[in-house]
Order: structure tokens, then C-alpha cells, then sequence
């Protein structure tokens, strides 16, 4: 049965994927299996652009492009939502009101049109509550 939805941003995906990321690496595995198995994972299409280009060309040791099709392929599965021109507006005003990057304002907004209530972020301040979502660092205890 599907729990409380959860967006899992960019970050968080990078760092299960890269074999460096030592502890990170374990924690973040940790959170995205965990809504594996409770059917509540939530992404957008920015996460699986930006989760492509950071595994084939930024992290230490880079992925074949087509091992990291397959990790997209798979993602796919989960709830994923379309950026698209009303998404952008809506980053748009949500970065002027709380001063964020627009990238981050971008993930701000798929996560509050998912209606997710968790978004799994080192991005933002852990705990911090932004339009009816909570913000969660998976890496903090």
C-alpha cells in the first residue's frame, strides 16, 4: 500500500549512484529504498535531466551512458512529474517569495504539484516547512 508521497531531489539520487560517496552513499540508498517499498517516490523530469548529466559527466568516477539509461528506465516507474510552462511561472514567483535558486524553486514546485508532503534535500534547511511540504536532509541525524 502506497504511503505519503516523497520527492527525492537530484542530490540525493547522485550520491546513490556514486560509488565515492562513502556514508552518503549507504544513507541515501537507505531513504530511496525505503520509498521503493512503500510505492511513495515521487520525481520530475528536471531530476531525471539533471540525474543523467551528473552520473555520466560530473560524479568522480562518471557512469556509462547506458548504465544510466537503465537507472532512468527504472525511475520511471515512480510518479514523475512534467515541468512545463505553468511549472516554470510557478518557480518563478515561489523563487522571488522565499529567495531560492530557481532550480531549487523549480524542485519546490514539482514536489508541492506531486502533493507530496516529504522532500528528500541537502539543498534546503532540514525541517524547514514550504508550502505544505516538510524538508528532509536525509544525511542529518
Amino acid at each position: 500500500m502506497p504511503g505519503p508521497k516523497a520527492f527525492v531531489d537530484t542530490n540525493v539520487w547522485v550520491y546513490a549512484h556514486d560509488t565515492t560517496a562513502g556514508q552518503k552513499r549507504d544513507m541515501a540508498r537507505e531513504a530511496i529504498l525505503e520509498l521503493w517499498n512503500h510505492e511513495a517516490g515521487v520525481i520530475s523530469t528536471h531530476v531525471l535531466q539533471e540525474l543523467f548529466v551528473s552520473l555520466t559527466q560530473k560524479i568522480p568516477i562518471p557512469i556509462d551512458g547506458r548504465k544510466a539509461r537503465t537507472i532512468l528506465e527504472d525511475l520511471c516507474a515512480w510518479d514523475v512529474m512534467v515541468n512545463d510552462e505553468q511549472s516554470v511561472l510557478a518557480a518563478i514567483d515561489l523563487k522571488a517569495k522565499y529567495k531560492l535558486s530557481f532550480w531549487d524553486s523549480l524542485i519546490l514546485e514539482a514536489a508541492r504539484r506531486s502533493e507530496a508532503t516529504i522532500l528528500y534535500s541537502e539543498d534546503l534547511s532540514n525541517g524547514q516547512q514550504v508550502e505544505g511540504l516538510t524538508i528532509v536532509n536525509p544525511f542529518e541525524n
